[in-house]
């Protein structure tokens, strides 16, 4: 039940992150221009480098040694503060290489410093000691305020088209702000340490056998945006940029179980529980597959003419682009139930990371020809394809582990539902006026259709909930 309960949390704030971007998406696309917007996607895209650098791995690798030894609270408190001294010395590396860089990329060097606050929130993100104690309702009250101050700031500040440096400021100043609201309750959580009884060393190199899947993520988020930047110009990095957000938003609610799950295999792992793990698994690919088939077709059935609403003039391309990359959210949710919520926790890093670097090589590789011939779109087929090599080389290496038969037993009944439910709001998207009021009779019209057909297949995930309810009475 912690666990229900805990994504329970999780999905309630990644539906509040929904709802927010409904509203600064379309005000900020409609204030800054695709050329503003274009600005913010490049230069965030570089910054993400360094604050990767500064990060070093640590979101997952500190998350995964916390739940390892929550038991022992010295123990624990050690860990801590080991892994935050790593982070201190990478923020330092972080800061020193971006120096270093601003004197060979001059285009948007202001706009670049601006975004740098960001490497200083994620040095203070100590988000990963509460996901590994499980305590997922203090994250998601941090997470909840800082959306809010968020929107806040922006709809207050935020006016023209000159507005770029300020809402970039505004965006990286409510992540930092937020960050610092979990310092506080350090001193309930852990228990002195003594300086000298501290090895932060010994994080070094497991944190980087981390990091290296991480970069290689990178060159698949990040790297397409600079690539396109290049090849295209900034404004195909906005229309990317907006039809990656939404796509990545939408995602947010199915990747939630992969937060949740990680600290808790790994706990069941440190003790031995590999029957439980496999359980696990079983339970959670249905349900991200019953939730990313969902997404993933009523997101393509609204995109060519819905998406293009919700972002404002001059956001066309986005349409046709989020068509393609909507694919990507069962790929990656099907990716996220084996990688992170499988692989990691049981201490498999190397199969992990070695399914990202493929991925990583093959939208290399894919980015210059596609990009050349079919610009955003060639970058959307690129991404869909490397995320696919991706998982299908993490189901190869599970194959000895779990029965691929109780994995996929109801991904037919998920597949012919979203299908269905694609026919009649893709029908609707096409021939409706597009406004307000269309696209919400979409999204019911989906949700309902869908339902409906899942009623009528009963797939295993109907009786599960039924248990589930009946145990919480």
């Amino acid at each position: 039940m912690k666990v229900v309960r805990n994504y329970l949390y999780n999905a309630g704030y990644q539906i509040l992150a929904l709802i927010i971007p409904l509203i600064t998406a379309p005000y900020i696309s409609r204030t800054l221009k695709p050329h503003g917007v274009g600005i913010y996607a490049d230069t965030n895209a570089w910054i993400q480098w360094f604050v990767l650098i500064a990060s070093i791995g640590i979101a997952l690798y500190g998350n995964r040694e916390i739940a390892y030894v929550r038991d022992d609270k010295e123990k624990m408190s050690r860990t801590f503060w080991e892994i935050q001294i790593v982070k201190l010395v990478m923020t330092l590396v972080a800061y020193i290489a971006l120096v270093i860089f601003l004197q060979i990329y001059t285009k948007y060097t202001w706009y670049i410093w601006v975004q740098s606050i960001n490497i200083l929130a994620a040095t203070l993100d100590i988000s990963w000691l509460y996901m590994g104690l499980e305590d997922f309702k203090r994250t998601v009250i941090r997470n909840t305020g800082v959306k809010i101050l968020s929107l806040v700031l922006i709809l207050t500040f935020v006016k023209t088209p000159n507005d770029v440096a300020l809402y970039i400021f505004l965006t990286g100043f409510s992540i930092l702000l937020g960050n610092l609201t979990l310092w506080p309750r350090l001193r309930i959580i852990l228990t002195r340490v003594k300086l000298s009884s501290l090895r932060p060393l010994r994080h070094l190199k497991p944190s980087l056998a981390l990091f290296v899947p991480q970069i290689a993520t990178q060159i698949y988020l990040i790297l397409n945006k600079n690539m396109l930047g290049i090849i295209v110009n900034s404004t195909a990095v906005g229309y990317y940029n907006n039809s990656d957000s939404l796509v990545k938003m939408v995602l947010a609610l199915v990747t939630a179980t992969g937060t949740v799950m990680l600290p808790h295999v790994a706990s069941e792992f440190a003790k031995g529980n590999k029957e439980a793990i496999n359980e696990m698994l079983y339970s959670s690919f249905d349900f991200v597959s019953f939730l990313s088939v969902a997404m993933a077709f009523g997101l393509a059935a609204v995109g060519l003419h819905g998406v293009p609403y919700f972002y404002g003039e001059g956001f066309a391309p986005v349409g046709p682009a989020i068509m393609i990359e909507s694919a990507v959210i069962v790929i990656i949710g099907w990716s996220n139930a084996i990688g992170i919520q499988y692989l990691l926790p049981t201490d498999r890093v190397k199969e992990f990371s070695t399914s990202v670097i493929i991925g990583a090589v093959v939208n290399f590789i894919l980015n210059f020809p596609l990009m050349e011939l079919w610009g955003l779109k060639g970058a959307m087929i690129s991404t869909v394809l490397s995320e696919a090599m991706v998982t299908g080389y993490q189901f190869w290496t599970i194959r000895n582990d779990i029965e691929y038969k109780r994995l996929f037993t109801n991904i037919w009944k998920y597949l012919l539902s979203g299908l269905i439910m694609f026919i009649p709001v893709s029908w609707l998207d096409r021939n409706l006026h597009t406004g307000v009021f269309s696209i919400l009779l979409e999204v019911v019209v989906g949700i309902l259709v869908y339902l409906l057909m899942i009623l009528i297949l009963k797939p295993t995930i109907l009786t599960k909930t039924k248990s589930l309810l009946k145990n919480r009475k």
